[in-house]
């Protein structure tokens, strides 16, 4: 088995302060493995990075054929809990004949400050509409209204999980090792970096009208490209890197630096993990490998934000850079 790989450094004073090793797997069209780094066969949870390979069963059975790009975004999303979040999984609830309460995420304070700031000046509490999941969870209450199974849909042996599950395994091509619960309190199974990037180059090779499940991966990739702002929101990694790729290619991140890419127009998929968990050296290690890919321009805005940084301290005085560790991408 092969080691995690420095992928970020952070150099404070002339010395190497930080390191964050990783897992990295570019696939190609055909799930091959093209370009690894670390051990392709190491099992993770892939958390929220694959909310499109859950999504999969809700357009597989034509109970999402008439969602709008905007709700594929949102069903793919880990959202900052703004308005045009909360208020679109208000009115997609509504359209069900559903309401917050019939949710089971959980509920938790915005990431978005306008909203934040909101709730505290009326003196309202977070609801599970602010959810970063609550999207996804949208999407898993239309598949079970069209199941008609029973109201906790998240037990890993409803119908809807089951559905998810062997959509996960058809993908990733490989067994599942086994489940963990995530944060929103649905199952969420492990895979091997390879399998999840190869679930990835499936995403990016499937075409519009080639069979119910090349057509959902496609219309979900694509609402993820064409609705950023759904997806994550403003000043989050996914949005803005996404933006700067001009509708090109699907990114989304995960809890404990988990992050994907479907990069259609090169067939190819990317996944990797940090094994430290760290947010910082994931969002630096997907920037390097969509410019070493040549579909993220390295001097872009967005990339620079991520991208061989230089670290602040609370009166702008330059304490040191975060770096591609050397070896990668």
């Amino acid at each position: 088995m092969a080691e995690p790989v420095a992928m970020a450094e952070l150099w404070r004073g002339g010395q190497l302060e930080s390191t964050h090793l990783g897992h990295a797997v570019i696939c190609g069209a055909d799930g091959s493995i093209e370009q690894a780094w670390g051990d392709p066969a190491a099992v993770i949870f892939p958390r929220s990075s694959c909310k499109m390979v859950q999504a999969l069963p809700l357009m597989e059975s034509g109970a999402g054929r008439n969602l709008t790009a905007k709700q594929l975004g949102l069903v793919c999303a880990s959202h900052n809990g703004a308005a045009i979040h909360t208020q679109a999984v208000a009115a997609w609830l509504a359209d069900l004949g559903l309401a917050e309460a019939d949710l089971r995420c959980g509920s938790h304070e915005p990431k978005d400050r306008a909203e934040r700031d909101r709730l505290i000046k009326t003196d309202e509490s977070p609801c599970q509409l602010h959810n970063n999941c609550s999207g996804k969870h949208a999407g898993f209450l239309m598949l079970n209204s069209h199941l008609g199974g029973h109201a906790d849909y998240i037990e890993v042996d409803h119908p809807v999980q089951l559905a998810i599950k062997a959509a996960h395994e058809e993908v990733t091509g490989e067994q599942s090792a086994g489940y963990g619960i995530d944060g929103c309190s649905a199952p969420n199974y492990s895979t091997s970096v390879h399998g999840l990037a190869r679930a990835m180059a499936f995403f990016a090779t499937a075409k519009e009208g080639a069979g119910a499940r090349q057509d959902a991966a496609y219309r979900l990739s694509r609402g993820m490209m064409t609705h950023p702002e759904m997806v994550a929101g403003e000043g989050r990694a996914c949005t803005v890197l996404m933006r700067a790729m001009g509708g090109k290619v699907a990114i989304k991140t995960g809890a404990e630096a988990v992050f994907v890419g479907i990069i259609p127009e090169l067939q190819k998929g990317i996944a990797l993990k940090i094994t430290d968990g760290s947010t910082r050296g994931a969002e630096l290690a997907i920037c390097a490998l969509l410019v070493k890919l040549g579909v993220l321009d390295a001097e872009s805005a967005a990339a620079r934000q991520y991208l061989n940084t230089t670290e602040r301290n609370w009166r702008g005085f330059e304490t040191g850079t975060l770096r591609v560790a050397p070896g990668f991408a």
